[in-house]
């Protein structure tokens, strides 16, 4: 059980940097922050349309393997408990 805990955790801590990441990355939609600080102007400097569907499926990926990776993290926990008790 401390392996399957060790290896969710390092999932989770992985997935948690990459999304990071991906999600600054990705092109700004106008009107936030990235306008804010300059992001508006360098829109030209970006990445094709299909390189930005494919990074905003990569993300959206990562997103759900840092989630599932949480949930199977605490049904671990959960179930370590009762068997203990």
């Amino acid at each position: 059980m401390e392996t399957l805990k060790t290896l969710l955790m390092v999932l989770i801590a992985i997935s948690s940097v990459l999304t990071i990441l991906l999600v600054l990355l990705n092109r700004g939609k106008g009107g936030g922050l990235s306008d804010m600080f300059g992001g508006g102007m360098t829109t030209s400097l970006n990445s094709s349309g299909m390189a930005s569907k494919n990074l905003i499926r990569l993300t959206v990926t990562l997103i759900l393997v840092w989630a599932f990776s949480i949930i199977a993290y605490a049904l671990v926990l959960r179930f370590e408990t009762t068997a203990v008790l």
